[in-house]
């Protein structure tokens, strides 16, 4: 069995992994980088991406367990429905 090898980046909080991919994006954006670090930029970026999106996921599990009560049923939801698309309401 093979385990997938874990990078510092996996222990990235959220808003730190989103800073980072957002400083590599500008850097990419700079048009100053030679092709080598264009590259080496785009796989640190790829790796934040799902960093982030690996957050995300777990969040939404979270919001998605607090949401059930204790017998299992999903709790009301207080936002209203959205309206139909061209009412007035």
């Amino acid at each position: 069995m093979s385990k997938a090898v874990k990078t510092p980046s996996d222990d990235l909080p959220f808003e730190e992994a989103l800073k980072k991919l957002e400083s590599v994006v500008e850097a990419m954006e700079s048009d100053d980088l030679p092709l080598e670090q264009l590259l080496a930029r785009f796989e640190e970026g790829t790796k934040l991406v799902q960093v982030c999106q690996s957050r995300l996921d777990e969040a939404e599990v979270k919001v998605q367990k607090l949401e059930l009560t204790f017998d299992g049923q999903l709790v009301a939801r207080t936002m209203p429905p959205e309206a139909p698309v061209g009412s007035l309401a």
